[in-house]
């Protein structure tokens, strides 16, 4: 029964968040007909953006792989979920175990703090509670203290996260309805903090004037699709016709095998804007029965892709400029002694693509491409020096691709180096969590000036 609700029920973010939307339907005490629409809809739109995930997932692997081919890159290739399916076997039973207790700690947070989020991301939940096993358990920790310490970095993490990002989430929709619930936020931190030294006076890459004749490139799917057919021939051409032909595409001709990649692409991103749009317009009005009823005034922190819809031209931008900064990465970081991190095309796109949206908030287009950049690099540097941490699974070939991964991973790695006791070692993460609070009540009062200011 443990395993059921771990595994199969928690585990699956679409029935986590339907979850959340059935509790806050039942709070507002909706008819049933309501509750069941709700709930569905709230679900549905989840899987459809799960399901335009794995659409991009699939073609950028066919581009990862003509990539590799072409310019004989060998190194470790980021990936989330196989780092954690590599880990299951070792580390399962305290992965669970504080994903369960960092929810826990998430809601009491929420509920009794001035930080009233509630992160609905089930897998990056997963994602980090299993990192946090790893390092915890390389540092000798286990039993109790290992879950009480997992659940609640785990749990602050899950509010302090979309804390410090709201004011630039609230600039980017224009509302406070949601917040962003996804562990790359310290890469869009800094490309919203990059936009706004560098923006100034750049126009929003929403307002690119297009001739009429190119008038059709303001479709977002048009635009897309055209992108990334070009960059599917140029990898295609690259790799060469043998390649592509005999070892991707069963046969058929390596250009319009490319040609439909690229529209392959171009529809996974469609996919993701209806379920976000479907998401959004279910999980919102049924969120408020939670904020009224259990957390007052909570807020959903939702996926990255939530903001794709509000800066359609930055989410392209964003994801091409953090790709090519991984690239330039890849050039030096052998000159310093570190392991070549291969540019993996999903996170860059997500989190790329991300960075752009909040840097062209801050920075218009200057701020989405060198804020993209800055989210590029930061995930190429980030995951070579998460890799010693590790332990054994620094040696399988991948790791966490995310920047919040890298930053908590070299943090609370050497912590555990530097502190044998596990009461030292307890007492220096609270120090540092009391830090993060003091972050976090510094952004409260910003947000509530700015209230001020706009009344």
């Amino acid at each position: 029964m443990v395993d059921i609700i771990m595994n199969d029920i928690l585990g699956t973010p679409a029935i986590l968040v339907g979850l959340f939307a059935l509790v806050g339907l039942l709070a507002q005490r909706k008819n049933s007909g309501d509750v069941v629409s709700g709930t569905l809809k709230t679900v549905m739109g989840f899987v459809i953006l799960g399901a335009g995930a794995n659409v991009l997932v699939q073609s950028l692997g066919q581009f990862s792989s003509m990539f590799n081919e072409a310019f004989a890159v060998d190194g470790v290739i980021p990936n989330n979920e196989a780092i954690v399916a590599l880990a299951q076997e070792s580390f399962g039973t305290e992965t669970a175990m504080i994903m369960l207790f960092g929810m826990v700690v998430n809601i009491l947070i929420a509920r009794f703090s001035p930080f009233k989020y509630i992160f609905l991301t089930g897998h990056h939940t997963m994602f980090m509670a299993c990192l946090i096993a790893v390092i915890l358990t390389t540092g000798g920790l286990s039993g109790v203290p290992l879950i009480i310490l997992g659940s609640i970095i785990l749990g602050s993490l899950m509010v302090l996260s979309p804390a410090m990002l709201q004011p630039f989430t609230r600039k980017v929709t224009g509302s406070d309805d949601f917040a962003i619930g996804h562990f790359g936020s310290v890469g869009y931190l800094a490309s919203a903090a990059v936009g706004k030294v560098v923006g100034k006076g750049s126009k929003s890459t929403e307002e690119i004037k297009v001739p009429k004749s190119l008038g059709f490139l303001r479709d977002t799917s048009v635009s897309v699709s055209l992108t990334m057919v070009i960059l599917f021939f140029i990898v295609a051409g690259a790799a060469g016709p043998a390649f592509v032909e005999g070892q991707l595409s069963d046969g058929q001709n390596f250009l319009v095998f490319a040609f439909m990649q690229g529209i392959t692409f171009a529809a996974g991103v469609y996919i993701i804007l209806a379920g976000v749009r479907m998401l959004l317009g279910e999980i919102v009005p049924a969120f408020k029965g939670i904020a009224d009823k259990i957390v007052p005034n909570a807020k959903p922190a939702l996926d990255c892709p939530a903001i794709f819809p509000f800066a359609g031209n930055a989410v392209i931008i964003g994801f091409l400029f953090s790709f090519i900064a991984g690239l330039v990465s890849m050039l030096f970081l052998p000159l310093l002694g570190l392991k070549v991190i291969v540019p993996g095309l999903v996170p860059h796109f997500f989190t790329g693509a991300a960075a752009g949206v909040f840097g062209n908030s801050t920075g218009g287009r200057r701020g989405a491409i060198i804020g993209s950049m800055a989210n590029g690099v930061m995930i190429s540097f980030l995951p070579a020096l998460l890799l010693p941490v590790l332990g054994s699974l620094g040696f399988q070939g991948t790791t966490f691709g995310d920047a919040d991964f890298g930053v908590v991973g070299i943090v609370l790695g050497n912590l555990v180096k530097l502190f044998d006791s596990a009461g030292v070692l307890f007492a220096a993460i609270l120090v540092i969590l009391a830090v993060l609070f003091f972050i976090g009540f510094r952004s409260k009062a910003g947000e509530d000036k700015n209230g001020t200011e706009a009344a």
